[in-house]
């Protein structure tokens, strides 16, 4: 059954509030939100969410943000995965991302969804195929499904609050939040300048800048310290990579979170507290008891 006008207009408002909250955040220079110990007391972190509701069910009720003022959350990568329609003509997971931008409309100072691949390969229709099915046309089924003839209406609202999501929020401590890392850049180095200026269509284009940082899986140590160089960071929290214990730590500067499985992970990070590597880790949690 496709929903009604009243529905339609809310969801494309709810998109263009959040689109707005994004560019107007506290603390956003460019593309990275900056986070002092003066405006948040600890940040949630949460990796790939693809399409998982219970899972991005669990992490809103972790953090909490109605009941704690000083709390950030950072989610990543809701699309493309999960359960499909009855129909099994597309994809649910549109509807997670409604939820994230009606998150942002909700608390537009402290919540923070990063640009990852699969949103920017709905952003620039980049095909994405797993398991020989292409989950762009799977995700626009789904669309057409709850939406009908207004599909496009609620897609071109969706792609205006992806388009202006930030690249990564970094922590006064040293602590750099972002979906990857690019591959290379002690080789080839890194168009860092990405970070503090608007974004071009080329730099979301494969091989741009933006593409580069979200779609890269280079976890060599070299790579590591090339990167937090060019970042200006310690240490370096994502997702992307998935994990079959939910994490992994494949170098001294790099923590990787996985939260779309039953073994997902999440990790609270003290602003105003620095942290090594180590003691990091060591605060990777469970979002189910295993």
């Amino acid at each position: 059954m496709v929903a009604s006008p009243e529905i339609i207009e809310q969801v494309i408002d709810t998109y263009r509030r959040a689109a707005q909250a994004n560019r107007d955040t506290p603390g956003r220079q460019g593309n990275v939100v900056h986070l002092a110990a003066e405006s948040a007391d600890e940040l949630v972190i949460a990796g790939d969410l693809h399409g998982n509701r219970l899972n991005l069910n669990k992490l809103l009720q972790i953090a909490d943000l109605s009941e704690r003022p000083r709390r950030h959350l950072v989610l990543q990568e809701v699309c493309h995965g999960g359960p499909p329609y009855p129909s099994g003509a597309g994809c649910l997971s549109h509807t997670m991302l409604e939820d994230v931008a009606r998150c942002k409309a909700e608390h537009p100072q402290r919540f923070h969804f990063l640009l990852s691949n699969h949103e920017l390969a709905e952003l620039t229709e980049f095909p994405i195929v797993k398991a020989g099915k292409m989950l762009n046309l799977l995700f626009r089924c789904g669309l057409k499904e709850m939406y009908g003839c207004d599909a496009e209406r609620v897609h071109a609202a969706s792609l205006e609050f992806i388009r202006t999501c930030p690249l990564a929020v970094q922590t006064s401590d040293g602590v750099f939040v972002s979906h990857s890392a690019p591959a290379g850049v002690d080789r080839n180095g890194f168009d860092a300048d990405v970070l503090r200026r608007p974004l071009t269509d080329g730099d979301l284009a494969q091989h741009g800048a933006a593409f580069q940082l979200v779609w890269g899986r280079d976890h060599r140590a070299e790579n590591a310290e090339a990167f937090a160089a060019a970042v200006g960071a310690e240490l370096l929290i994502h997702g992307h990579e998935p994990c079959v214990g939910g994490c992994l730590t494949p170098n001294a500067r790099q923590i990787i979170l996985d939260s779309c499985t039953r073994k997902g992970c999440f990790l609270i990070v003290p602003i105003g507290q620095p942290l090594t590597h180590e003691q990091l880790a060591r605060r990777i949690e469970y979002l189910h008891q295993q």
